[in-house]
């Protein structure tokens, strides 16, 4: 099988499993009295958790080429590679969005080490952990999935629907974080999206109002007003030059 449909595959498993992953975390952690839907996108996947799972992929991977001659070393250094490159693909996603569409997804400012709110140590360890867990638990699995899928090609066309359904959420979602980029540009400040996701979900309850999980940013008012009524809580880009 090709490695362009094996990545393909892996991006699709890696989004959807992320989401779940970051939905249980959330609401253990920060919502423990109510669901909330995590990420940038309407539907049930995050791609950083695919652009991850597509990265471990191609790092176990290397394992056959071992630099260390010591087993438990080699992994020790497979292990540290995964986290640097979660890590990484975490710290340009978060980037991006803050330079290019002024939106902050997360934000790690109170922990230690953090670098611009965007990365961590702390988190950098369980991108380790994740990897770890991923190289003894699903690797294998993942494996075996993959020659599955290369003697059923048939099940391509799912991961066709998926993506076709991801690429019109994508649009969707950017058009919102084009509305927001223009309110931030026009008064200097990061909008915080979970912020502003919540504060909706809060308003709609105030209301007696039906709240969509899927459709986190649906709202009787009009988008700019939600932004207004938060103006006081969000991030300044002046003070960040």
């Amino acid at each position: 099988m090709s490695l362009l449909l094996t990545l393909a595959f892996l991006f699709f498993i890696g989004s959807v499993l992320g989401w779940v992953l970051e939905l249980l975390f959330r609401n253990l952690t920060q919502h423990p009295e109510k669901l909330v839907n995590p990420g940038f996108c309407a539907g049930p996947y995050l791609p950083i958790y695919g652009f991850g799972l597509c990265a471990l992929y191609l790092l176990a991977s290397l394992e056959k080429f071992s630099l260390i001659h010591n087993p438990f070393w080699n992994k020790m250094l497979l292990f540290f590679a995964m986290a640097v490159g979660m890590t990484l693909i975490e710290y340009v996603a978060g980037v991006f969005c803050l330079k290019f569409l002024k939106v902050r997804l997360w934000d790690y400012s109170d922990l230690w080490g953090n670098v611009q709110g965007i990365i961590c140590p702390l988190f950098s360890f369980f991108w380790a952990v994740l990897g770890a867990m991923y190289y003894f638990l699903i690797h294998p699995y993942i494996l075996e999935g993959l020659l599955w899928l290369s003697n059923n090609l048939a099940f391509s066309f799912f991961i066709g629907m998926f993506y076709g359904v991801f690429f019109i959420d994508v649009i969707h979602s950017a058009q919102l974080v084009v509305k927001l980029k223009k309110y931030a540009e026009d008064n200097d400040v990061i909008v915080r999206y979970e912020a502003l996701k919540a504060h909706i979900r809060q308003r709609r309850e105030e209301r007696a109002l039906k709240y969509h999980f899927f459709r986190p940013f649906r709202t009787e008012l009009p988008l700019t007003q939600h932004l207004r009524d938060m103006q006081g809580t969000w991030e300044s880009r002046i003070r960040r030059k």
